[in-house]
C-alpha cells in the first residue's frame, strides 16, 4: 500500500501594517506540507513529528512580521523557505495564497477587504529549491453591452438557443499564469486592465474566441510566463423587455441557475 502524506492550514488570513512599501498587506494563505515522516501519525498514531496545524498558524503571523517585501509571491517564497528552514521532517510544501486589497483613503484610513477581483498565488517549495510558481487573478467579472456574437454552432433538435450576431456578453473570469522566471512578478491589477482592455476592443464570435485573444495578449506581454489557463463563466443575462422606440433600450434579467463553462490553456 503507498500512501502520500499532506496536512496543514487553511485560510490564515492575516494583515502587516507599516512593514513595506504598502501600508497595510493583506493575506488568506493556505499551507499544506507533505512528507514520509508523518506516515506514523496516519499508521500508528505517532503524532512525534507533527507540527501541530494551529502552531503552523502562529508560524505564519510571526513570518509575516518579518517580511518586508510587497509582493504576494516574495511573501510564499518567504513562507516556504522558513518552514522547510525551521522543520527538516517537511520534505516540500504546497502554498495557495490569494491577496486581501484594501483601498487607501489616507495613510490610515483603508476600505476593505474588497470584493472585487483579487490576485492568487500557489507556490511548490521544496529542498530543492521551487519547484512551480503560479499567479493569478480571480473573482474578474465584466459585462459588454455589445461587441459579441455567437452563431453558427451546431444545430439539434435539441438547440432552441438562436444565432446571435451581436449580444450582451457577462463573463465570470479565473485566470492563472505559470512562472518561467520567479524573479519577475506580475502585478494582478495590471493584468485586470489588459484584460478590460482586450475585451472591450475585441469584437469575438465566442467566449473560446474571447479567451483565446486574451491569451496572447498576455502571453505578448509577459515573457517570463510560460502558459495562461483561463476559466470563464457564461452569465449572460435574458432579454425581458425591448423598447420599441430603441431596441439597444432593454431590461435584462438573470437567467437561470445553469451557466456555460468555458476553459483555456495557451502555452508557448
Amino acid at each position: 500500500m503507498k500512501r502520500e502524506i499532506r496536512y496543514g492550514k487553511a485560510e490564515i488570513r492575516c494583515y502587516r501594517a507599516y512593514g513595506g512599501r504598502l501600508p497595510l498587506f493583506g493575506t488568506d494563505t493556505t499551507v499544506e506540507v507533505y512528507g514520509d515522516s508523518f506516515l506514523a501519525s496516519y499508521t500508528e498514531g505517532d503524532n512525534s513529528n507533527v507540527v501541530a496545524t494551529d502552531t503552523m498558524k502562529n508560524f505564519t503571523y510571526e513570518a509575516l512580521l518579518e517580511y518586508e517585501g510587497d509582493t504576494h509571491e516574495g511573501w510564499v517564497e518567504h513562507l516556504g523557505r522558513k518552514f522547510l528552514d525551521t522543520y527538516p521532517q517537511m520534505e516540500w510544501l504546497r502554498i495557495r495564497e490569494h491577496e486581501l486589497p484594501f483601498d487607501p483613503h489616507s495613510d490610515k484610513l483603508f476600505e476593505g477587504p474588497l470584493r472585487d477581483a483579487r490576485g492568487e498565488v500557489e507556490l511548490e517549495i521544496g529542498r530543492d529549491g521551487i519547484r512551480s510558481l503560479r499567479g493569478g487573478l480571480v473573482d474578474l467579472r465584466l459585462v459588454k453591452l455589445t461587441g459579441s456574437a455567437f452563431a453558427r454552432f451546431q444545430r439539434d433538435r435539441y438547440t432552441t438557443l438562436p444565432d446571435r450576431g451581436d449580444r450582451p456578453l457577462y463573463v465570470y473570469c479565473d485566470l492563472h499564469w505559470l512562472y518561467s522566471d520567479h524573479s519577475r512578478p506580475i502585478d494582478p491589477r495590471e493584468v485586470a486592465e489588459m484584460v478590460r482592455f482586450t475585451f472591450d476592443h475585441f469584437v469575438s464570435m465566442s467566449i473560446q474566441h474571447l479567451l483565446n485573444e486574451f491569451g496572447q495578449v498576455l502571453l505578448g506581454r509577459y515573457q517570463q510566463v510560460s502558459e495562461i489557463s483561463f476559466e470563464a463563466q457564461n452569465r449572460l443575462w435574458d432579454t425581458s423587455a425591448v423598447s420599441e422606440a430603441d431596441p439597444r433600450r432593454r431590461v435584462y434579467s438573470d437567467p437561470k441557475p445553469a451557466y456555460g463553462l468555458i476553459g483555456l490553456t495557451v502555452s508557448r
